[in-house]
């Protein structure tokens, strides 16, 4: 079950799922509202390393923001 930030954390709507049975533990960001369809996807490795899985309607920078301050 995914789990959402009704508020914004560093500037951004973020919310998660942690047990996936089909992908690794991911996170979605989004700076309008919580919908898949525009929000950033990020993989969480088991090291703590992040990668973008898709940018979303966030630019570069917006991207760089996310995983240095809010991931």
């Amino acid at each position: 079950m995914p789990k959402y930030y009704e508020f914004k954390v560093c500037g951004y709507y973020l919310y998660y799922t942690a047990s996936c049975v089909i992908e690794a533990m991911h996170v979605h960001a989004s700076d309008r509202k919580l919908t898949e369809a525009g929000s950033a996807k990020f993989f969480v490795k088991s090291d703590g390393d992040t990668t973008v899985e898709k940018q979303g309607q966030l630019n570069e920078r917006e991207v760089r923001t996310i995983i240095r301050k809010c991931i």
